[in-house]
C-alpha cells in the first residue's frame, strides 16, 4: 500500500468553476464566494473525463488514509493548503443481532459510523476542506454557527492551519461540546437562541469584525468534504451501492454532498444509474423537511420551537431545503421525523444488544428504520445504511449507581443475579 503524503505528492485538481444550485449561473473558480447572487448555494463543477483518465478504482485501493486520499475529487489545488489531522476510513459495522430479530437479514441493517474521524465526528469532513479552502484562498478568520460537532470541528482544522475561529452555539449546547470547541482554539458563545439566531449574528458580524461565514452552505466546500461520505460508502460496498440510506437531517450538506458524489461517480463510469432511497430523518420536534415532503413544497418553512434530544438536527430552517427535498424525490426516498422517547430508546436497544454506541442523532435513524419497516417503506430484504453522525461518547447517558463496599460482605449471589438496567 501506499501512504499519501499531501507534501511529497502532486495533487491534481479538475475544478472548472462554480455554479448556483438555482439558476446554474456559472461562477469563477479560484476565488472567494459565499452564496450565489440568487442567495443559494454554489456547486464546485469538474471536468470529470479528465478526473477520470487520472485516476482508476485500483490505484484508489492502492492508497491508504482518510477521506483525503480522493484527492482528484476535491477542490483543494495546492498540497501545502491540506489540513489533515489523521483521517481514516469509518467502518461498516453490520447490526446482525437486531437485524435477526425483525426479521431482516444478518447483513441487511449496516451502520457507517463517522464517530471514528478526527473531533468525533462527520463534521471533520466538510470543515476540513472548508478549512482547506479558506487557506488556499487567504482567509485568516473564520466564524460559524453550531449546535456543537460542527463548532469543534472548525475549531481544530482552523487551529491546525494557523486560523482564528470564532463560534456560536444555542445556550443548551451539551457542555462538552463548548468545552471542546473551546479548548481546541475557538472563542466560543452561549447564544440564548436556536442554531438560525446564532446564524444571524454571525452573519451581521462580517463587516465589523472581517471573520468569513462557514455556515452550513454558505461557502461551497463543505458539500465537497461531506461528498466524500458518498465515495467512501461505495468504495467500501464495492461500487454497488444500498438500497437506502438513512440520514440524519438538519443543515441537509452530507444527504446533498453524497447525492453529488454519486451523480460525479456514474459520469465517471464508476457506478450504474442505480440509485439508494435518500432517506432523510429529522425529530418531530423539529421536522422541516418532513412537513414540506409531505406538502409536495420545494422550500421548507421556518420551524417554530424547535426541540429534540438530538442537538445535531435540531435546525429550524435549512438554506439547501431543496437541494435535499429534491435527491430525497429522485431517488425515490422519503423523509420520516421520529419522537424523542423512540431516539432514546433506539440509543439504548443499540447499544446493549450490539455494543454500539450511537449518538442521538444517528440513534435517530435506527428509530426511522424500524418506524418504515413496520409501516413498509422499506422492506426486510432492503440493505440499508444508517449514518451515526458522531461517537455517542460525547453525549449525556444514564446514570450507573451500582456500589460495592469492599469493608463488608460482599453478596456475590446477589450480583449474580443482576441485569444492566
Amino acid at each position: 500500500m501506499t501512504s499519501v503524503s499531501p507534501e511529497a505528492e502532486p495533487r491534481p485538481t479538475f475544478v472548472t468553476h462554480l455554479e448556483c444550485s438555482m439558476t446554474g449561473e456559472r461562477y469563477e473558480a479560484d476565488r472567494l464566494h459565499g452564496l450565489s447572487k440568487a442567495g443559494k448555494p454554489l456547486l464546485v463543477r469538474y471536468d470529470l473525463a479528465a478526473l477520470a483518465k487520472a485516476v482508476s478504482k485500483k490505484a484508489l485501493a492502492e492508497r491508504t488514509g482518510g477521506f483525503w486520499r480522493y484527492r482528484e475529487f476535491l477542490p483543494v489545488r495546492h498540497a501545502k493548503n491540506v489540513v489533515e489531522l489523521g483521517e481514516v476510513m469509518t467502518p461498516l459495522i453490520p447490526l446482525p443481532r437486531l437485524a435477526r430479530a425483525l426479521g431482516a437479514g444478518a447483513d441487511r441493517i449496516i451502520v457507517k459510523d463517522e464517530g471514528r474521524l478526527p473531533t468525533g465526528s462527520f463534521k471533520a469532513r466538510g470543515l476540513a476542506l472548508a478549512v482547506a479552502m479558506a487557506k488556499e484562498l487567504g482567509l485568516q478568520h473564520l466564524a460559524m454557527p453550531t449546535n456543537g460537532n460542527a463548532g469543534a470541528a472548525m475549531a481544530a482544522y482552523a487551529s491546525r492551519a494557523g486560523m482564528r475561529s470564532t463560534v456560536f452555539c444555542p445556550a443548551d449546547t451539551p457542555d462538552v461540546n463548548v468545552r471542546e470547541i473551546a479548548l481546541q482554539g475557538a472563542t466560543v458563545y452561549r447564544v440564548n437562541g436556536l442554531i438560525n439566531d446564532c446564524g444571524k449574528i454571525v452573519a451581521s458580524g462580517k463587516e465589523a469584525v472581517g471573520w468569513f461565514d462557514l455556515s452550513t452552505l454558505k461557502e461551497p466546500y463543505r458539500i465537497e468534504g461531506k461528498k466524500t461520505m458518498g465515495l467512501e460508502l461505495a468504495e467500501q460496498m464495492g461500487w454497488e451501492l444500498p438500497d437506502a440510506i438513512f440520514y440524519p437531517t438538519g443543515g441537509g450538506t452530507g444527504l446533498i454532498g453524497m447525492w453529488k458524489a454519486f451523480e460525479e461517480l456514474e459520469a465517471i463510469g464508476w457506478i450504474g444509474a442505480k440509485r439508494p432511497k435518500m432517506i432523510a430523518v429529522q425529530a418531530t420536534g423539529c421536522a422541516p423537511i418532513v412537513k414540506a415532503y409531505q406538502e409536495g413544497s420545494e422550500h421548507a418553512e421556518l420551524w417554530p420551537n424547535a426541540h429534540t434530544v438530538a442537538a445535531g438536527i435540531r435546525v429550524p430552517v435549512a438554506i439547501g431545503d431543496f437541494l435535499i427535498l429534491r435527491a430525497v424525490r429522485e431517488s425515490g426516498g422519503f423523509a420520516i421525523a421520529v419522537d424523542d422517547d423512540a431516539i432514546v430508546a433506539a440509543q439504548e436497544t443499540v447499544a446493549k444488544e450490539e455494543g454500539l454506541l450511537l449518538c442521538p442523532e444517528g440513534a435517530a435513524t435506527f428509530a426511522a428504520y424500524q418506524q418504515a419497516l413496520k409501516d413498509g417503506r422499506v422492506g426486510p430484504q432492503d440493505r440499508c445504511l444508517l449514518f451515526n453522525c458522531a461517537t455517542g461518547l460525547k453525549y449525556p447517558m444514564p446514570p450507573a449507581e451500582l456500589a460495592i463496599d469492599r469493608h463488608q460482605p460482599i453478596d456475590y449471589a446477589a450480583i449474580a443475579r443482576a441485569k444492566a438496567p
